[in-house]
Formats: structure tokens, sequence, C-alpha cells
């Protein structure tokens, strides 16, 4: 039975099990999961992997330094190549996926070619003696990648309101930001409302719509 720790880890490196905040060695919790020979943590390796590389934190030597048994680095070896088998299917390019390709020899990238053609036909993948599902695997990757990206939209969204509040605020009084987004949003103004802000605040806006003005303004900031 797999250690739960080894599901708490995972969790921080993008494959969450468990959720957990303990900090944990990258290396270690890769090897664990190559010696785990849990074939749900395997069909999670490519986002492990992925996720810990992309941040600097993988070391592959490292890795093999935590695997005693000659089975073990081979397993290892074969997790990475199907790794990259995937990535090549779902387009997605690593330069530190190309280096380590490149220094496969000839039998792995027989087995590189052998693991993409059948992800390709959706067909099983052998890791001797194990069977791993190509739809499996590339089920857990798009549902993490989905995940992800669904955080770095709802990221982005906060950082652009942010960055409007913030140039809002350079430009107008608390008072003339909130009539501005009033404005921009539809809703109703009171009759004084709407004076204020067409002897002040319009005339702000007519300014910051020039494009001469923009024009002048990127050029400062070159």
């Amino acid at each position: 039975m797999v250690n739960k720790n080894l599901f708490k880890r995972l969790s921080r490196l993008g494959f969450p099990l468990f959720e957990t905040e303990e900090a944990q060695d990258v290396d270690a919790t890769l090897a664990d999961v190559v010696k785990s020979k849990d074939l749900r943590l395997w069909e999670g390796f490519p986002v492990v992997l992925g996720n810990s590389a992309e941040r600097g934190m993988f070391n592959y030597d490292m890795v093999k330094g935590y695997l005693k048994k000659p089975v073990d680095k081979s397993y290892l070896v074969s997790l990475m190549v199907m790794s990259l088998a995937l990535y090549k299917v779902l387009n997605l390019k690593f330069s530190w996926a190309d280096k380590f390709y490149k220094s496969l020899p000839g039998d792995r990238k027989k087995e590189f070619n052998s693991f993409l053609e059948k992800l390709k036909k959706d067909e099983d993948l052998v890791v001797k003696p194990y069977v791993v599902s190509s739809q499996r695997l590339k089920s857990t990757f798009n549902n993490y990648f989905s995940q992800a990206q669904s955080k770095l939209s709802d990221w982005l969204s906060i950082k652009e309101e942010f960055s409007l509040e913030y140039s809002l605020s350079q430009v107008f009084s608390p008072k003339q930001k909130e009539l501005f987004l009033k404005k921009l949003k539809g809703e109703k103004l009171t009759k004084t409302e709407k004076e204020y802000f067409s002897r002040v605040v319009k005339k702000k806006v007519l300014a910051l719509a020039n494009p001469e003005l923009h024009r002048l303004s990127q050029k400062l900031l070159e």
C-alpha cells in the first residue's frame, strides 16, 4: 500500500490526490512515485515531472540516485520517455525535454517511438510487467491542465482588475472613479452625479481618449 505521505507530497507538485502544505524534496518524491509501482501515480507522472521541471525543481541525476534497484532506474527512464511521448502528442514543447531525448540511447528512442504510436491510437503502453492506459494518461494530464488554466485565468482577471483600479486611482479622485465606473457599467446616475460627470469627469475621459496624448505618453515611457 502506498504511503499516504507520498500522496500529500504529490499534491504540492500538481497532482492533488490529497491537500497538504508540507514542504518536500521534489526529487525524492519523484523517486517514490517510481518505486510505488502504483499505476494511478504512474499515470500522473507526466504531470508531476512537467510541473517540477518547469519550476526548475527537477534533477534527473538526483532522482536516479534515490533509486537503488536497477529495475527502478529502468522504470524511471521508461516513465520519462512515456512523459516525453505524451508531451509530443499534446504538442507541448519543453527545452529540458528535448535535451533529455537527445541523451537517450537508441533502444530508448525506439521505446519513445513505440509509446508515441500507441498514444496516438489510444492503445495501452507496456512498462514490463505493467500496463499503463493511454486514455487515463491523457485524461489525467488534461484534467490537471484544465484546472491550471482555470486558475491562471482567475489570477489574470484579478491582476487586470487591480491594475485598472490602480490606474484609475492615479487619474481620478475616489468620487470621480466611482462615477466613471458607474457610467461604464450603464448604471443610473442622479441629477447631481450627471452634472458633476459632465462638468469634471468627462473632460478627463476626453483627455485620456485623445490618441495624440496617448502616443506622447507612450513615447515618454520608452
